[in-house]
């Protein structure tokens, strides 16, 4: 259980590590924010299924998750739009 559990810290704080270090484009930020998502669905996913507990919560956190990538896609694509890419510091300059 301890070396799985290492395991996903892993892939959750490389997720994070990317989220701080790549703040150039909106579409890797999204990415990153994804990849940390499935990281914690799958710790989840680990701890409910060693302790036998209801799998409803995963829906619905599988749910919100999507809900989550779908205004990240949306805003993507309404600031392409609007200023023709997606760099993060131009958007902040238009404010």
């Amino acid at each position: 259980m301890n070396l799985m559990f290492i395991y996903f810290m892993l892939f959750f704080f490389s997720g994070f590590y990317v989220f701080l270090s790549v703040r150039k484009h909106l579409l890797l930020i999204l990415l990153s924010l994804e990849y940390m998502v499935l990281s914690l669905f799958f710790l989840i996913y680990f701890v409910f299924s060693l302790y036998g507990l209801m799998n409803f919560f995963m829906i619905i956190y599988l749910v919100f998750s999507v809900c989550e990538g779908v205004l990240g896609l949306a805003i993507l694509v309404s600031m392409i739009r609007f200023s023709g890419n997606d760099y993060v510091f131009s958007s902040f300059m238009l404010c």
